[in-house]
């Protein structure tokens, strides 16, 4: 009996101790895991400041580089510094800015192409005071092969007769080639009539037939 006893005194010690000890590891918190989750937790938020703080620098640029090219434009078109005194102490704004940029760049399109016009024209000119210019060297050089030429009278009839055959004759191709409906058209056609009727040899065949009809007339 005695021995009976002491095993279930040493039963009843060790069963309370197991229970002592499973209610203290209990109520011990779990350390490992909570700072691995904590971990984790700040990993995730740091990596969600560090895109949010890059997608800040990319629009900050963005919106920079907008602003210096807006900047750029009210610096390079003129008509963006002429503002009126109503608005003389406000800022452009961007649609004005974008509008007044539109306006200055079919500005310099119209001007580039009637300089083009203006061009064309000078050298159309240039072209006829050529020919001209050719015409009047062969009338030259006709006059000092022949001195003795024109010694005989020609009637003023006779003259104005070839005159007005050679008159005729331009007219007609003149009449044909050239557009009067307009200033500008009848300014682009009279050269091109010029180059293509007024040349040298065509006004040497004209003046020939001329003059043999005229001969033929008086004789």
């Amino acid at each position: 009996p005695a021995l009976f006893m002491e095993n279930a005194r040493k039963s009843s010690i060790v069963s309370r101790a197991n229970s002592i000890g499973s209610t203290s590891a209990s109520s011990v918190p779990n350390t490992d895991d909570e700072d691995s989750d904590y971990h984790q937790e700040s990993f995730k938020e740091s990596y969600k400041d560090q895109r949010r703080r890059a997608h800040t620098q990319a629009e900050q640029k963005r919106r920079d580089a907008i602003k210096k090219g807006y900047n750029d434009l009210q610096a390079i078109v003129p008509t963006c510094e002429q503002q009126d005194f109503s608005i003389s102490s406000q800022k452009l704004s961007k649609a004005i800015v974008l509008q007044k940029t539109i306006d200055y760049i079919q500005f310099l399109h119209k001007e580039k192409k009637k300089q083009e016009e203006e061009v064309s024209t000078l050298r159309k000119d240039v072209m006829a005071l050529k020919i001209m210019k050719v015409n009047y060297e062969q009338i030259v050089k006709a006059h000092q092969d022949n001195p003795n030429e024109g010694k005989n009278q020609i009637s003023d009839e006779v003259k104005f007769n070839v005159f007005q055959g050679i008159m005729d004759s331009l007219f007609q191709s003149f009449n044909a080639s050239v557009s009067v409906t307009s200033f500008q058209e009848l300014s682009a056609c009279v050269f091109s009539w010029i180059e293509e009727h007024c040349k040298p040899q065509t006004l040497q065949d004209i003046v020939i037939r001329v003059l043999h009809k005229v001969k033929s007339q008086l004789y």
